[in-house]
């Protein structure tokens, strides 16, 4: 079989920003390596308040455009079997498939694959249908994902509501919205790319992305990320733009950061409640806290991440 061309732009960026080596042969952190106790500390003196704040969606079993493998959840004891008196008990049985587009989720770096290898050289065998995920797992951040975060307003920098499905994000709106908010993205950083995804669906209902778009990350915006040392990448929509308008890219951005970079990537945050509360005193840093569950032998996990004020 002829192997499908591809944009040799985007192919040339999984060398020339490939952090494989730089941590070690054995490395499986990737880029939350750039947290330090310094970077740690720094983001403890953002808190003013110690507000939280969630950037998560709430996890739904009800289908829908967006989410067309919802959640399975069922009632092993209810309350409608509880005695007229003495104790009763309810619990619940939870079935969820995370990747997509509903749920808020951490990718971790077994996740992807290019020319049938992950990050850091990792055979793609690594990851089976028996035994899952032998390395690269989410449970290699089993101490949670502490440092400054910053939210970057694409829609607001542009002075816009939200951006539309396939409206690219370029460098240049990258350091417009650092100038108009006045931050700079740095090293150890969560760093939150608003597009504005739910003020939009409120407006105008919900689309899914396979089929309707999705505004996000040009793949341009690589050596940006790569430059600033961010741990993180985070959005509220996949973090790439859909469609990506690259040849045998479908996912630029996703296959460079996790495969060459081992930059983790959180999906589907709820970022409108964090964007207002930031714009409102303005500052848009703060204490990220991720903690993903530990699933042995995991490509991800759900998330609940929390912005402290």
């Amino acid at each position: 079989m002829t192997p499908e061309p591809v944009d040799l732009e985007v192919e040339k960026l999984l060398s020339s920003l490939s952090n494989w080596g730089r941590w070690g042969a054995e490395d499986q952190l990737g880029t939350l390596n750039h947290i330090t106790d310094e970077s740690r500390q720094a983001a403890l003196r953002t808190v003013r308040t110690g507000e939280p704040v969630s950037c998560s969606r709430d996890i739904t079993p009800r289908p829908g455009r967006e989410n067309p493998s919802p959640l399975m959840h069922h009632m092993i004891m209810s309350g409608e079997g509880a005695p007229d008196r003495g104790l009763g008990i309810a619990a619940d049985w939870f079935g969820l498939a995370f990747h997509g587009y509903s749920v808020t989720h951490l990718d971790s770096l077994s996740h992807l694959f290019w020319d049938k290898h992950s990050y850091n050289g990792r055979p793609a065998s690594d990851v089976s249908t028996v035994s899952g995920a032998a390395t690269g797992s989410v449970e290699v951040a089993r101490n949670g994902i502490v440092t400054r975060g910053v939210l970057l307003d694409l829609a607001g920098a542009r002075g816009q509501a939200w951006l539309e499905p396939g409206e690219p994000v370029l460098p240049a709106d990258l350091a417009l919205a650092e100038q108009r908010q006045g931050v700079t993205v740095s090293r150890g950083d969560v760093l939150f790319i608003r597009t504005g995804r739910d003020a939009r669906r409120a407006a105008k209902g919900a689309i899914h992305p396979d089929h309707d778009g999705a505004a996000g990350l040009h793949f341009s915006c690589l050596p940006f990320l790569h430059e600033r040392q961010i741990s993180v990448l985070g959005s509220d929509a996949v973090n790439d733009v859909i469609p990506s308008g690259v040849q045998g890219f479908e996912m630029p951005v996703h296959t460079v950061a996790l495969v060459a970079m081992g930059l983790w990537l959180l999906d589907n945050a709820y970022l409108d409640e964090l964007a207002g509360r930031c714009g409102d005193r303005g500052s848009w840093e703060f204490l990220a806290v991720l903690a993903p569950l530990l699933l042995k032998r995991s490509t991800g996990s759900p998330l609940n991440p929390l912005a402290i004020l």
